[in-house]
């Protein structure tokens, strides 16, 4: 079973527009959703499932909006969100921008796709690409006894349309790696993971088969590649575009499909690794006494020298009751932030092995603060190109059209930051 109605309400849960799908819940039960909310974030047990009697809400927040799935039988949950996840994306690819307005603004348009994105609580046709062949932003003449179905939703395909034409037959492959790091105030790492995600751009003509080869681990060793000479990396919690043949990858690990055209994520993969931290934070913090602070702090570049990590931001936590900053530092430039309580330290390039210094000083008042502050953690943001902490690699992109064509694959692999963070002593 799935959902019986959906409602988009605004900030203080007030309906902005909804969809009964199934009639058997009264669409009036959408009136104990905020009261139940309200009570449940009191007492600090807030839930992304709540029940009022035998009626169910499944319900996300997006900017200042909530989207509230309502259910009585035991429904798929994962489907649901999945479904209201999908839901804000394809309303994000219309009107750029999902909030109140951009609904009042659109509500002939948002009715007509809560229309076809679900159809008796089961979702549809969920591709923003292949809904905007149909429902489109202008408005349409009307042309009597002329009703088409576009034959992209009823095809096998329906995420591709037939007889797209390119000058020049393209396909951009990004593989972009986030490392996600938590280090205690002693220099161990607590957390280390990497969440990686290979996008597609594809200005491909036809109907093309491709054909994606990685050096994943379980591959090689099917196919006996694996050894001393091939890196191999063994990717967990792999999840596919709906694209990709899941039986063909099941049975001999081929990552084989017909591509959507245009931008779009093929894949998100997991590892659980100790990785090495790429850049390195070092902090000393004095005060004296009821005058001032001084800060230090060293920042290292632990990743190959040849590689450079650009756009690097330190964000490093002060005092509530700090003023009169001074700064020193031997490359970028410090700024206080102090409606945050933190100084943000950028350097626009920060080449591997390099290591560099700020110093910043800041007065106390002279009447200290009772209360003892917790120590918010050092936050690093980077970004490293041509470069992946996994190795993962890849290694042929094949492309098969009936016509025959010669296309070109483009690969571009970026490291970035995640959630990486470094707690002070």
């Amino acid at each position: 079973m799935s959902a019986s109605a959906v409602f988009i309400l605004d900030v203080k849960g007030k309906p902005l527009i909804s969809r009964n799908y199934k009639g058997d819940v009264a669409m009036s039960e959408i009136e104990h959703f905020m009261p139940l909310l309200m009570q449940r974030e009191e007492e600090g047990a807030l839930a992304p499932l709540l029940s009022h009697g035998r009626v169910h809400f499944l319900w996300i927040k997006h900017s200042n909006l909530y989207l509230v799935a309502t259910t009585l039988k035991n429904a798929n949950a994962s489907l649901v969100y999945s479904f209201l996840y999908k839901t804000v994306e394809v309303f994000s690819e219309y009107f750029k921008e999902l909030e109140e307005e951009s609904i009042r603004d659109n509500f002939v348009i948002v009715y007509e796709l809560l229309d076809e994105l679900m159809d008796f609580g089961f979702p549809q046709t969920t591709d923003s690409k292949i809904l905007q062949e149909y429902i489109t932003q202008q408005g349409n003449k009307l042309e009597t006894g002329k009703s088409r179905v576009p034959p992209t939703v009823t095809n096998a395909v329906s995420w591709r349309s037939e007889g797209i034409k390119y000058k020049k037959n393209e396909v951009f492959i990004d593989v972009i790696e986030s490392v996600n790091l938590l280090v205690n105030a002693n220099g161990s790492v607590l957390l280390s993971e990497i969440v990686g995600t290979i996008k597609l751009k594809v200005f491909l003509s036809g109907m093309p088969e491709l054909r994606l080869g990685l050096n994943d681990r379980v591959l090689f060793e099917l196919t006996g590649l694996s050894g001393s000479k091939n890196k191999s990396v063994e990717l967990e919690d792999v999840k596919f575009h709906q694209c990709v043949r899941l039986s063909r990858f099941d049975n001999d690990r081929t990552i084989s499909f017909i591509p959507p055209d245009g931008d779009f994520e093929l894949m998100s993969y997991r590892l659980s690794t100790q990785v090495k931290p790429l850049i390195w934070i070092e902090s000393v913090i004095e005060k004296f006494s009821h005058s001032r602070v001084e800060i230090m702090v060293k920042a290292k570049g632990q990743f190959k020298k040849q590689s450079v990590a650009n756009s690097v931001e330190i964000s490093v936590p002060v005092p509530s009751d700090a003023d009169s900053p001074r700064f020193k530092t031997s490359v970028g430039s410090a700024k206080y932030m102090p409606e945050k309580n933190i100084v943000i330290w950028s350097i626009k390039s920060f080449p591997g092995g390099k290591e560099y210094l700020m110093r910043a000083h800041f007065g106390l008042p002279s009447v200290e603060k009772e209360e003892e502050e917790g120590r918010p953690p050092i936050g690093v943001k980077f970004e490293i190109p041509y470069f992946t902490v996994s190795g993962i690699q890849v290694r042929y992109m094949k492309i098969i059209e009936k016509s025959g064509y010669q296309a070109l694959p483009w690969v571009r692999y970026i490291t970035q930051s995640g959630d990486y963070q470094l707690r002070t002593s």
